[in-house]
């Protein structure tokens, strides 16, 4: 019968009083992986400025005492007291932009503060950051929650002749219908004497 040898029963370790044990898998595989190098954060692409070549720009350490006029888009973030005048252009007012002054523009936007009237051919928008004191006229009006307005506003009739273009083309051509087919004898006559009311006795 076979019988083991002393030296196959003999620790393999340096220190005999320690039995030895295996090497975790996880611990092996972190041991020979090679390092884990950090990539570079990369930036998101800017956004190009070409479209915005036509757009002035005032930052919020000028101040202006006068009349504003100009013939493109401006950025306001400064103080102004007087009027600005940018009847076919529009105008952003900052947040940082305290305005004393009548404004004319195409269309308006307000994240600052603004004290005087305003007039646009376009569309208003308050945002929840600004104040408005004065009246405002305009064709479309935008007032977000939390915006601080304080004056009348004048919807202007433009807006509604253009809204009312359509029925009145459609009653037109509906009141040349009934005509055509009248002489027909098979038209369709509303007359007041034509028709009842609830309220007369039968």
């Amino acid at each position: 019968m076979w019988k083991p040898r002393p030296e196959d029963s003999k620790p393999t370790s340096m220190n005999p009083s320690q039995p030895s044990q295996p090497v975790p898998p996880l611990a092996a595989a972190a041991a020979t992986a090679p390092p884990v190098v950090p990539t570079p954060h990369k930036e998101t692409p800017k956004i190009n400025d070409a479209n915005r070549a036509d757009v002035g720009h005032i930052g919020k350490s000028v101040q202006i005492r006068g009349e504003l006029t100009g013939s493109e888009d401006l950025y306001l973030d400064g103080e102004i007291e007087g009027t600005i005048d940018l009847r076919d252009h529009s105008l952003i007012i900052g947040p940082n932009g305290k305005i004393k002054a009548a404004i004319t523009a195409r269309d308006l936007i307000v994240h600052g503060k603004v004290e005087g009237n305003v007039t646009a051919t376009g569309r208003v928008e308050l945002r929840k950051s600004c104040t408005l004191i004065g009246d405002v006229g305009t064709q479309r009006i935008v007032i977000e929650d939390g915006a601080f307005f304080k004056g009348a506003i004048d919807i202007k009739e433009q807006a509604r002749t253009e809204a009312r273009k359509p029925l009145a083309v459609a009653m037109a051509a509906g009141a040349s219908t009934s005509s055509s087919s009248g002489s027909a004898g098979a038209g369709y006559s509303a007359a007041p004497s034509a028709q009842g009311s609830f309220l007369e006795p039968k």
